[in-house]
């Protein structure tokens, strides 16, 4: 798509991480993308719904532009963080609740 006006449009028809990838002209191992594409794409919603809310008035292109960042920040955050990290998804956040924290085991208790 070099060289060629990007619009909403097209934009909004994207469906996988290899489709936003190429849309934004961004480099990418694709075993990579494998192992972390759901992570990817979430980061990149949560990334998009901040653009949106910081700049609401932007010309659609800027806007665009704002999304291919967002898409290499979130491709690139997981270079360096793991899922288990960021805690994207509520399973990471979820703790559960038949455990004991070793910390816990150090305290002693009054009587």
């Amino acid at each position: 798509m070099s060289g060629v006006e990007k619009t909403y449009e097209q934009f909004s028809k994207l469906t996988n991480a290899e489709d936003f990838l190429k849309f934004f002209e961004i480099e990418y191992d694709p075993s990579f993308v494998n192992v972390n594409r759901l992570h990817i794409l979430k980061q990149f919603s949560i990334l998009i719904a901040a653009v949106d809310k910081a700049f609401p008035d932007i010309s659609e292109s800027k806007k665009l532009a704002k999304y291919g960042e967002a898409f290499q920040e979130a491709y690139e955050l997981f270079k360096t963080s793991s899922p288990l990290k960021t805690k994207l998804f509520k399973v990471f956040k979820d703790a559960p609740k038949n455990y004991v924290l070793l910390d816990d085991l150090d305290q002693e208790t009054e009587d």
